[in-house]
């Protein structure tokens, strides 16, 4: 499926020198994702659910640590898209915090009851934002029409749209995010996102086109690295990322991104 899909990529939309954007929790995770080598941050709360809005200490000490972008989730809560006036308004004070405390970008999604994106609401949190960048999460993912949600986030004046084409996972589709990517061209940069892993992550940049990918690079903690820490029963398992593989990954994508460079402009 992946070759198959190789072949819609659009070669305008392809980024010489792709991001490799970090989602994490925690401030030692955010650090190391720097040191490997990341291009950026996504800090969010609460991933197990999907990811809210961070705390504002933790977003403060975050971006005085690291030296790389930091974009702050903008989700008051888990489960929907769609939120009532209060609810709008915490997104809007969070975004003023977010900016207040040195984020380089937000990242939002609001939909309708239709399941269309809310383009008014989106554009008025946008231009709140300003000049931070902004990011369409995957809300986009469950509207009723991905081709049209894409003018619509575009229409809105997003800079960023994370998508899994639709599906659950990046792999399972690959073929939409290729189309949108080819419609899209270069009027917003289209980032690849879940399930993306060290071991596929680059044969998903290279099916989707897609300027950058999106991933917690997490995995479980070894027993020895475990051993003495206590969590409550309900919690996810301990986690950690490693520097050795956000390095790797950011080398892999940009060897990459240069190899296609070398065989467009191969005779």
């Amino acid at each position: 499926m992946l070759a198959h899909a190789s072949t819609a990529t659009a070669p305008s939309a392809r980024a010489l020198s792709p991001k490799l954007e970090v989602c994490v929790e925690t401030l030692d995770n955010a650090q190391i994702a720097d040191r490997g080598g990341a291009n950026r941050i996504e800090l969010c709360g609460e991933l197990a659910g999907g990811g809210v809005t961070p705390s504002l200490g933790l977003l403060e000490e975050v971006v005085s640590s690291i030296t790389i972008p930091v974009h702050c989730m903008i989700r008051p809560r888990g489960g929907d898209f769609l939120y009532n006036a209060g609810e709008f308004r915490a997104m809007e004070r969070d975004i003023e915090l977010a900016k207040n405390a040195g984020a380089a970008g937000v990242v939002l999604g609001i939909l309708t009851a239709r399941g269309e994106v809310d383009v008014a609401a989106t554009r008025h949190l946008i231009e709140a934002a300003r000049p931070m960048r902004v990011t369409f999460h995957r809300a986009f993912d469950v509207t009723r029409d991905l081709d049209a949600a894409l003018e619509a986030v575009i229409s809105a004046g997003t800079d960023i749209l994370l998508t899994s084409g639709g599906a659950e996972r990046l792999s399972e589709g690959i073929d939409a995010v290729a189309r949108l990517v080819e419609r899209a061209g270069d009027r917003i940069e289209i980032m690849g996102g879940s399930g993306v892993r060290l071991q596929n992550a680059v044969a998903l940049y290279e099916a989707s086109g897609v300027a950058a990918i999106h991933s917690s690079m997490r995995r479980p903690l070894s027993i020895e690295a475990s051993t003495g820490i206590h969590v409550l029963p309900d919690a996810l398992p301990p986690y950690e990322v490693r520097e050795e593989d956000v390095r790797t990954l950011t080398v892999a994508l940009r060897a990459s991104a240069e190899r296609s460079a070398a065989n467009r402009h191969r005779p």
